[in-house]
């Protein structure tokens, strides 16, 4: 693997930790709405990531990995799920937004957890940053070896 790969490797990584916190901003900004019905409320949404491995060469020395062991590329979003916890249902007759029986349905968004996939997808963009300013400081010394 090139120095250079590592700069779209770490910026893949960045990119899928932006919607991840998106993802969590969202769910927190949802927390305490409410609906009348199942049906409207909102759900807590996650997104769901894989690896992207480097495409096999045919014939010899092509790569030193096995179809086993390939190469990371980076990562690549393959969407965002809604969970499929239970809704909160609590009895509250005189909320406006109550239905017949007198319930309103909360989403199934844990703050709690949230905060943490929070904290979680601010370092790992932390760390990517500081693995691209690594890795620039590295190429910007091989330069300076022929000085």
């Amino acid at each position: 693997m090139a120095l250079s790969q590592i700069f779209d490797i770490a910026g893949s990584a960045m990119s899928a930790q932006s919607l991840r916190l998106n993802t969590v901003a969202s769910n927190i900004a949802n927390a305490e709405t409410v609906s009348s019905s199942t049906d409207e409320t909102y759900r807590a949404r996650h997104p769901v990531f894989a690896t992207v491995f480097q495409q096999q060469q045919g014939g010899l020395g092509s790569s030193p990995f096995t179809q086993d062991q390939a190469q990371g590329q980076g990562v690549q979003v393959l969407g965002i799920v809604e969970s499929d916890a239970e809704l909160q249902a609590r009895y509250e007759p005189d909320h406006p937004m109550a239905n017949e029986e007198g319930y309103v349905f909360y989403p199934n968004v844990n703050v709690v957890e949230e905060m943490a996939n929070m904290m979680s997808a601010s370092r790992s963009y932390q760390t990517n940053v500081e693995i691209m300013n690594t890795t620039k400081t590295m190429l910007q010394r091989v330069l300076t070896l022929g000085q």
